[in-house]
Order: C-alpha cells, then sequence, then structure tokens
C-alpha cells in the first residue's frame, strides 16, 4: 500500500511540472465548408483572444480557405439571441483582435488565385512555421 501511495506521489510530482506551463494560446486549423462549425471556431478563438488574452493563430485550408477571400460571401448562422452573424465577418474581426490568419499554401494555386484575392491580414502559411506552432506545447491545438 505504502509502495503504490509512493508511487502516485512520485508520478504526481513528475506530471506537475509538466501541467504548470502557461498556455500561450490556440493554433486553429479549419478546413470545414460547414458554417457552423466554421462560426464556431470562430466564437472559441474570439474567446481565447478577448476573454483570455491569448495568441491565436489561424491556418485555413481546403473549403475553409475560401472565408480567406475577398470575394467570397459565407452563408450566416442564427445566434440565439436570433441575430445573423457569418464566419467570415467573425474572421475580419479576429483579425482586426489580433488573430494571425494564414491559408494553406496549396489553397491559392488549387483556387486558380493568388495573394491579391486575400483579404487584408490575411497571408500566406509557411509549412515550417506552422509546424513549428503546432508542435509547441504551449499552444493548445484545435480543428474545425
Amino acid at each position: 500500500m505504502k509502495k503504490v501511495f509512493l508511487s502516485m506521489v512520485v508520478a504526481g510530482a513528475l506530471v506537475l511540472p509538466l501541467s504548470a506551463q502557461e498556455v500561450k494560446g490556440l493554433n486553429v486549423l479549419m478546413v470545414s465548408a460547414d458554417t457552423q462549425t466554421q462560426m464556431m471556431g470562430m466564437v472559441l478563438s474570439t474567446s481565447v483572444i478577448k476573454d483570455h488574452n491569448k495568441v491565436v493563430n489561424i491556418t485555413l485550408c481546403g473549403p475553409a480557405g475560401n472565408l480567406a477571400l475577398k470575394e467570397f460571401e459565407s452563408g450566416s448562422v442564427k445566434r440565439a439571441d436570433g441575430q445573423n452573424v457569418n464566419p467570415k465577418t467573425a474572421l475580419q474581426g479576429l483579425i482586426k483582435a489580433g488573430a494571425i490568419v494564414q491559408v494553406c499554401p496549396l489553397f491559392l494555386p488549387t483556387a486558380g488565385k493568388d495573394a491579391t484575392a486575400l483579404l487584408e491580414g490575411v497571408s500566406v502559411a509557411k509549412p515550417p512555421m506552422v509546424a513549428k506552432n503546432l508542435v509547441d506545447t504551449a499552444f493548445k491545438n484545435i480543428t474545425f
């Protein structure tokens, strides 16, 4: 019994420093074409910035990359208060709030577009930098 208890204490002491690291922010990989899914990603990202004062890195790939295009009109969803909101407008608000927003480097060539088609504040992701963010243990990763 004492050995079990001692093992638990030692294991807890070893894990504690790992869990005590402060989270710096959130890496969001958004690939979904679904408006509700996109909007949930935007809502949570906004909360991370505004309510928790943390960094948000958003990488848009595949169908979600369309949100970064000037010409794209996204669908809307209805909030609980009845107000219609859309993920593209929320994304623009996140950019203004300081989120780092990028599109997958394959998105523009596949869509037949170049960087001039992107909203202000959106850039093309560099895979080594995205990978660096994803393996940074001070950041949480989430995919929509």
